[in-house]
């Protein structure tokens, strides 16, 4: 039977598991403090903890499930991680550099299903989703690259807008967020974590009541739902009149700016008709609204293009004009396979191509 990850387990699901295996409590303690202070990569060097304990660890879990592939390093020092997984699938973590520090983007779920018209991610439907274990490893490879380098630099950001709709994995997505969260281990601040939905408004709401000071985005992309509904299949089910009520919702329950990512698609929903849909949008929740509007990355076969420059500009003063906070998002790795989902479709071709000429 194949082992699950020990970065799967909550400090509390540790503790639980180790105490119901008979093993003293503050070897929770213990255990936490070499995964994610010290950030040991096998259980054995582990050397305050018992072999007993050691033996139970090997017996149940893996420390590291994850194999590097591929790693792309841009001039402005983004990297990107291609991982397989232990079952042969492959998914993409992303480090980024930025003025407040080094932030990570993190993947959900093999594929993605929300169907997106202008996303590399949702080029192949999902497969299944990551454990929280697989999650939380990103972090750790990326953690353990910057220990190798002997920098001194830690991870402290995290953007979970990787492949995959994070709240389509709600409960794995919320124990990533615990682990990585947890004081005694990496110790990432709430606020330094933004987790990114296309609006899935059932799962807004129960995230609204958890009550955890991360942030949140909404993948919005168009002001009117037959834009919305034009290049977002979810749209469909969730429409603006749905999902609004439910950013009012979480809004109202925690008092915390929430951001609106809007990929600019040239004569698409770019011009300062949409700009000022948007407006209306959001003018009676602009107080704690962000607008990060997002110049589009080209995807192979995909039928859109980036917005031109003046058209960028001019859409970005109409909202400034109207009082909507925003920004245009400074690009970052536009050296490497910037588009999220990009490597790990080149690689999945690459292999179909061997296997075919095998």
């Amino acid at each position: 039977m194949q082992k699950e990850s020990i970065y799967g387990l909550t400090y509390e699901q540790l503790k639980d598991w180790l105490v119901e295996s008979g093993q003293k409590r503050f070897r929770a303690d213990q255990v936490w403090d070499w995964l994610y202070r010290k950030r040991v990569k096998s259980f054995s060097d582990m050397k305050n903890v018992n072999k007993e304990t050691i033996q139970l660890l090997e017996d149940n879990y893996v420390v590291q499930t994850l194999k590097e592939t591929i790693k792309q390093e841009s001039k402005d020092g983004t990297i990107k991680f291609l991982f397989e997984l232990e079952d042969g699938n492959y998914i993409e973590t992303v480090l980024m550099r930025f003025d407040y520090g080094l932030s990570v983007c993190v993947t959900t779920q093999v594929g993605c299903n929300i169907g997106c018209s202008f996303c590399a991610s949702g080029i192949l439907r999902k497969n299944r989703d990551l454990s929280s274990g697989e999650i939380v490893e990103q972090i750790m490879n990326v953690q353990h690259h910057l220990d190798e380098r002997g920098d001194q630099e830690r991870v402290s950001h995290i953007v979970v807008m990787g492949i995959g709709e994070p709240f389509d994995n709600y409960n794995n997505t919320l124990d990533f967020l615990r682990i990585v969260n947890d004081q005694n281990g990496l110790s990432i601040g709430a606020r330094h974590i933004t987790v990114s939905t296309s609006g899935l408004v059932d799962k807004i709401y129960q995230f609204a009541d958890e009550n955890l000071q991360v942030n949140l985005a909404l993948s919005l992309h168009a002001p009117n739902n037959d834009l919305r509904t034009q290049i977002m299949k979810i749209n469909k089910a969730f429409p603006l009149e749905k999902l609004m009520p439910a950013i009012d919702y979480y809004l109202e329950k925690n008092n915390r700016r929430i951001t609106f990512e809007y990929i600019l698609l040239d004569d698409v929903n770019d011009h300062v008709e949409e700009a000022n849909q948007l407006v209306d949008l959001l003018k009676d929740k602009r107080h704690l609204s962000y607008v990060n509007l997002i110049p589009y990355n080209p995807v192979a076969d995909h039928p859109y293009e980036r917005s031109r420059k003046k058209n960028i500009l001019k859409f970005y003063e109409t909202l400034l004009e109207n009082g909507i906070n925003c920004g245009v998002r400074v690009e970052q790795g536009s050296d490497i396979d910037a588009a999220c989902g990009q490597l790990r479709s080149k690689q999945i071709e690459k292999a179909k191509r061997k296997k075919v000429n095998a």
